[in-house]
């Protein structure tokens, strides 16, 4: 047994290679919190209320994204990044509403980071902008990890993913300050359990706000705006977040 990571050993195990590995890692890490902490200030001095989206692919963030720009547009003034590995197709979605949008395709990337989000904005007008929505590439593992500069991270799980999601990815619930569970009009066709996924999410983070929603019949979507018009209110009066 390996005494530094706790490994059996194959042939020729060195620990250099994997000390290098984790030198690079923080390395990358230190730089992405130092561009984060640029973009928060940034958000701060405009009063912009920034949120990180997260979720694993086809839970239906794209969906509520369109939702909530579309029903609170006339109160408050949205931008949203959309983060893929290919294509345009949300940004295109979102810019369809009238929402400005810009899309960052990451290529082999699976998650955003702080210097992408950093030069993203610059396509929006940021003193006409009260909420930014930062639709991250779908992956319920690295985009935990990387802070954005955002003010809230909030995660959307749909029961069609497994209600035990967040005992099998516990960091990105515990990073999470907000959890939506998504498509509970099709609680009646699938093996869902909502009290386990609820007491699954909530014995990782106690605090967690969780909202039950569908974007198809809009159940709970009032929830989630008044919490979302809260914390940019709280944003805007420097009082601490809703979360």
């Amino acid at each position: 047994m390996c005494t530094d990571c706790g490994c059996s050993p194959p042939p020729k195990h060195q620990h250099d290679a994997a000390k290098k590995t984790v030198q690079i890692e923080k390395n990358l890490l230190d730089k992405n919190d130092r561009l984060a902490a640029q973009n928060r200030a940034r958000f701060s001095d405009e009063d912009i209320l920034v949120i990180n989206l997260l979720s694993s692919p086809g839970s239906g963030k794209t969906t509520l994204v369109e939702e909530t720009v579309t029903d609170l547009g006339a109160q408050l003034r949205f931008a949203v990044l959309e983060g893929d590995q290919q294509t345009s197709h949300d940004a295109d979605r979102i810019a369809a509403t009238g929402t400005p949008a810009h899309q960052i395709n990451t290529g082999s990337g699976c998650h955003l980071d702080a210097h992408m989000v950093g030069h993203g904005v610059e396509h929006f007008t940021l003193p006409d902008t009260d909420v930014l929505i930062i639709e991250n590439v779908g992956n319920l593992v690295c985009p935990a990890s990387f802070d954005l500069g955002e003010d809230l991270k909030a995660t959307v799980l749909s029961v069609t993913e497994g209600d035990d999601k967040p005992l099998k990815y516990p960091q990105m619930f515990r990073a999470s300050d907000v959890l939506l569970i998504n498509k509970i009009d099709l609680l009646p066709h699938v093996r869902f359990d909502l009290d386990a996924c609820r007491r699954y999410a909530l014995g990782i983070r106690p605090d967690l706000k969780i909202f039950e929603i569908s974007c198809y019949d809009k159940t709970g979507m009032n929830l989630w705006y008044n919490w979302l018009k809260t914390a940019h209110k709280q944003k805007t009066s420097g009082t601490s977040s809703c979360a």
